[in-house]
């Protein structure tokens, strides 16, 4: 019985260890667009989402991004985090009086291929935390 234990943890941990190999490799086409989008940027960190797409994580001026591709390298969205004091003010007037009571959690600054420019704002919420994505005019768009 140990031995299968044994046996099962090494396969476990080779099917690991290759999987995470797979994730550090983004295709060329990926890379291509990313440093078309990020000329300054040669090091991100690449992994693989559970949608098969590439994210990769980077710095620019300090500032921690985020930016997704598809695998032909079709570039989807750019995040970084922000402070609630950094949003628009239409929007903070909005989590004034229509979230008052929440705590925020997380805020970001998000570029979308389709939605344009939006800030994600995430709210504690018991299970699962809520998102709310706001237009920089205030508009909910979810």
């Amino acid at each position: 019985m140990k031995k299968n234990i044994v046996v099962l943890a090494i396969i476990l941990l080779t099917a690991f260890a290759c999987q995470n190999t797979a994730k550090a490799q983004a295709p060329d086409a990926v890379k291509k667009t990313f440093q078309d989008m990020y000329p300054g940027e040669n090091d991100p960190d690449w992994h693989l989402d559970d949608h098969g797409n590439y994210e990769s994580n980077f710095k620019i001026d300090g500032i921690k991004y985020r930016a997704d591709f598809s695998p032909n390298g079709n570039w989807i969205e750019t995040e970084s985090s922000i402070k609630v004091k950094d949003l628009p003010k239409a929007i903070r007037n909005i989590i004034k009086t229509d979230f008052g009571s929440e705590d925020i959690t997380e805020v970001e600054k998000v570029e979308h291929h389709s939605k344009g420019l939006f800030y994600d704002v995430e709210f504690k919420q018991k299970g699962k935390n809520k998102d709310v994505e706001f237009k920089p005019n205030g508009t909910i768009i979810n």
